[in-house]
């Protein structure tokens, strides 16, 4: 079993998926409050999706984070093309309607085997177990309550997110903090190969990893799922 001391695992695509009926609320929710340019509902679902990608990839590219409510602004921005007129936005509120959707339409566990797995783990005794994520339109505080209701928080000892540190994969810093939070009483003997990162992206997980010395594994991108790590 465990052949690690420590599993970092990445939180979407790895350990859960969005639930479909929440991205689709979502833009409607846009289409009708903030869409004074009369953008189509497909032109909104396209600008949410852009954004998404040019966030990641600033915020992999810098190592730090844009939070959630400047994304909604960029959002409402561009739809509205790229007026900078927020003065009717209440952004506070704005996020806790997106929070009421996404309870509403809650996440998804990735696969079947998911829960197994990191119950085999850690229930082993022998093992911990962390999360260290990315963030995007949803926030740290957001997902906590999420994995809490999905029951994953209590196979986790410890859970980091990007906007709550503002830093972000792979910036070796995240990965160091990360190293720095395990628990070293429960591991009074712990080498770098002895931890693991898992993750679906290649850079910000894999290099992100092996920027920081430990070991990696890419899973459900590839060919490989989460089961492969009880092999």
């Amino acid at each position: 079993m465990p052949f690690y001391k420590h599993y970092s695992f990445d939180l979407w695509l790895t350990l859960i998926k969005s639930n479909p009926a929440f991205k689709t609320e979502r833009a409607k929710y846009f289409y009708a409050n903030f869409n004074s340019a009369g953008k189509s509902f497909e032109e909104v679902c396209v600008v949410f999706r852009q954004v998404d990608l040019m966030v990641n990839a600033i915020n992999e590219k810098t190592g730090k984070n844009i939070d959630a409510e400047e994304m909604y602004l960029m959002v409402i921005s561009i739809i509205n093309n790229y007026s900078n007129d927020f003065n009717d936005v209440d952004v506070e509120e704005l996020y806790n309607e997106m929070d009421v959707l996404i309870f509403k339409y809650l996440p998804e566990v990735y696969c079947d085997n998911s829960i197994d797995v990191l119950r085999r783990i850690k229930e082993s005794g022998a093992s911990t177990i962390s999360l260290l994520s990315n963030t995007g339109f949803i926030k740290g505080k957001t997902l906590r309550k999420v994995l809490s209701l999905l029951q994953l928080d209590e196979l986790l000892d410890f859970q980091l997110y990007s906007d709550e540190v503002r830093l972000s994969k792979p910036n070796q810093a995240f990965f160091q903090l990360m190293l720095d939070t395990i628990d070293k009483n429960k591991h009074t003997e712990l080498n770098l190969q002895d931890i693991i990162h898992i993750g679906d992206n290649p850079f910000a997980d894999v290099k992100g990893a092996e920027s920081v010395g430990i070991r990696s594994l890419q899973i459900n991108s590839n060919h490989l799922s989460i089961s492969h790590l009880l092999l």
